[in-house]
């Protein structure tokens, strides 16, 4: 190899890692610009839906879970406790399914609001519509999916062509559940 050669190696090199440093640095910028709006949307969307499935609460306060998450008590505008909101997840046919579930204090469920979801168009994206949500409304106990009949106590009956997702949506309130009897186990006690 030549010196010819090694000047336009080396020519190329810098170059590429001009091209690389100047788009890390828009990237990086770009990022430090929307990140505090992205955040703010977020935050904004998580209260919404808090509000949406424990409308009795007027302020919402964090509540640390033994597995990390963070689940909240809502409280009434006097302070009084109104209930619990808790998010969870489970995985669905396309992907994760992101949800959080309102709980009054005796434990019925009072909504379900979907954070997330990636399901099929016309089948497990059905799960977002409020005649699916309003079936886990007023339920206390571990629920389970069930096809072809009616559904008894605790049991939701199965979306059309999407028992995938109709089992994501129950595993995922069955796991707030066990966030609510987590906070509230030993309440009564005291």
């Amino acid at each position: 190899m030549n010196k010819k050669d090694i000047g336009s190696i080396l020519k190329t090199a810098i170059s590429l890692f001009l091209i690389c440093a100047v788009a890390s640095g828009v990237v990086a910028f770009v990022n430090s610009v929307t990140d505090p709006t992205i955040k703010a949307n977020e935050l904004a969307e998580a209260n919404a839906a808090k509000s949406a499935v424990l409308g009795a609460a007027e302020s919402f306060e964090d509540i640390a879970l033994s597995d990390g998450t963070t689940g909240y008590v809502g409280k009434t505008a006097e302070g009084v406790t109104a209930g619990y909101v808790f998010p969870s997840s489970a995985s669905g046919y396309g992907g994760k399914i992101e949800i959080m579930t309102g709980f009054d204090t005796e434990g019925l469920i009072t909504g379900v609001q979907i954070l997330s979801i990636d399901e099929t168009p016309g089948l497990g994206l059905n799960a977002k519509k409020p005649s699916f949500l309003e079936r886990f409304v007023s339920t206390s106990g571990e629920l389970t999916v069930i096809k072809n009949r009616e559904a008894g106590e605790n049991e939701i009956l199965a979306l059309t062509s999407a028992t995938i997702t109709s089992r994501a949506m129950v595993k995922a309130v069955n796991q707030a559940r066990a966030y609510f009897n987590e906070v509230t186990q030993g309440e009564g006690d005291q």
